[in-house]
């Protein structure tokens, strides 16, 4: 990389930073991201929400945890149902450490922060998604703006029109969204009009909601590396969520490679039309599809930033490779790859009962559960060879005992999951089952 010079024409002394922004339980918990710009010789900036005050400064003070490489942090304050919330203060706090560093770098690697990363990255003259796929990336009815033939039939309700919007076209059962959250948050299932009025009027007055057809099928997510506008890795992952059961959205398990390999090259094509269509420029894509029974792939909604939940662990243990390093290989302009999946993976969420958390029981040789919660750091899970047995590579337990476990309603409210690998599919359905009945998350129900 050229040295940077400054406004008069010299070479710029400044220390080389790199910024990243998101949730800082995700930051903490991803280590692999602190450790490889610790390695390059650069300065660690974090923008994150107000309210991780506090656990940030702890970690941070810990010398034994990852956290403690970042060299500064900035807090930025919002409402995260509000749109645009986090814009300002992220470019306040960003303009002062322009003054301090050479920035060279910036990504997201969570949602509410997404759209604020590819401001701050154009502005400063970094790669990053694009101003497109940043901003529609955060807004659910601006993907279906941007691309109408790759979404369901859907409502646009603008803030403060709940009581004169025209609902007479929608068409049951429909899916009910904010347009702005994260986790599936406030997503529910309506089977009548009735039900779709009484629901609208559970958001504050100020959030934009999205009412679609709801599409039933299978799901699917897809993760691509894009480099210069041009997809240089794609992979499928299957999904599994809640919906088959309840009205709710929350995500229970993801499997790499998926084993519906027969609509791999229709799920990647229509991802590709998704890219194209939002200009994506530089960086890492997460899409998420649902399947109908005709064959044909409806876009849910998409992300330009890191994926979520264990997909990066998952795609280390099904390739071999961490994702991370080539994350951060596009944010600065240097040449990437990724190989495929070769061996079948899974994470898995534990349903539990309501209750306070007394204790998780493995039953599972050389495995025990790891209780995570106090330092937020997920261990390292390292993958194995191409031909290792069916194989429970880790329990975890994301919560603290005493914790109220509440119903599922979101992906914050899950507690326990693990992670396994097989060499075959039919073996790894296998392995699930097994795993499965020699997990126990026992509670206490309510006196």
């Amino acid at each position: 990389m050229s040295e940077a010079l400054s406004a008069s024409g010299r070479p710029d002394d400044k220390a080389r930073a790199f910024i990243l922004t998101g949730s800082f339980p995700v930051i903490r918990r991803n280590p692999l991201y602190l450790t490889e710009l610790s390695r390059r010789g650069l300065k660690i900036l974090v923008i994150t929400a107000d309210s991780y005050r506090e656990q940030a400064a702890e970690a941070m003070a810990d010398t034994s945890n990852p956290a403690s490489q970042i060299t500064d942090i900035a807090y930025v304050a919002g409402d995260f149902t509000v749109q645009g919330a986090f814009v300002a203060g992220a470019v306040a706090r960003t303009a002062a450490w322009r003054d301090t560093y050479t920035i060279v770098g910036a990504y997201a690697v969570g949602d509410y922060l997404a759209e604020p990363t590819g401001l701050l990255a154009d502005g400063l003259g970094v790669r990053s998604p694009g101003l497109r796929a940043s901003r529609a990336s955060r807004a659910k009815f601006l993907q279906r703006w941007y691309l109408p033939e790759l979404g369901p039939a859907s409502l646009t309700i603008p803030a403060g029109e709940r009581d004169t919007a025209d609902l007479s076209a929608v068409g049951f059962p429909a899916v009910v969204k904010p347009a702005s959250r994260a986790s599936s948050s406030g997503v529910g299932t309506v089977t009548d009009l009735t039900a779709l009025r009484r629901r609208l009027a559970t958001y504050p007055d100020h959030e934009v909601v999205l009412v679609e057809q709801k599409v039933i099928g299978a799901e699917f997510s897809v993760e691509s590396l894009v480099q210069d506008g041009r997809v240089i890795f794609a992979s499928v992952t299957g999904k599994d969520t809640t919906d088959s059961r309840t009205h709710t959205f929350v995500e229970l398990a993801h499997s790499v490679p998926s084993a519906h390999d027969d609509l791999d090259d229709l799920l990647l094509d229509a991802n590709r039309r998704l890219l194209e269509g939002l200009a994506f420029q530089d960086g890492i894509s997460h899409s998420e599809w649902r399947v109908d029974e005709d064959g044909r792939p409806f876009l849910m909604e998409v992300a330009a930033r890191t994926p979520g939940d264990g997909l990066l662990v998952l795609y280390q243990l099904a390739t071999g490779h961490p994702l991370e390093p080539e994350i951060l290989r596009i944010a600065l302009g240097e040449s990437a790859a990724y190989p495929n999946p070769r061996r079948w993976t899974r994470q898995v969420y534990l349903e539990h009962d309501p209750g306070t958390l007394e204790d998780v029981v493995v039953d599972w040789p050389g495995v025990a559960p790891e209780w995570i919660s106090d330092s937020g750091v997920w261990p390292e899970i390292k993958p194995g060879a191409v031909n290792d047995p069916p194989t429970l590579r880790a329990v975890l337990v994301l919560k603290k005992r005493g914790s109220l476990l509440e119903a599922l309603s979101s992906s914050d409210d899950r507690s326990v999951t693990f992670f396994i690998d097989a060499p075959t599919p039919e073996a790894l359905d296998a392995l699930e089952q097994r795993v499965r009945e020699g997990i126990r998350i026992i509670t206490e129900g309510p006196r």
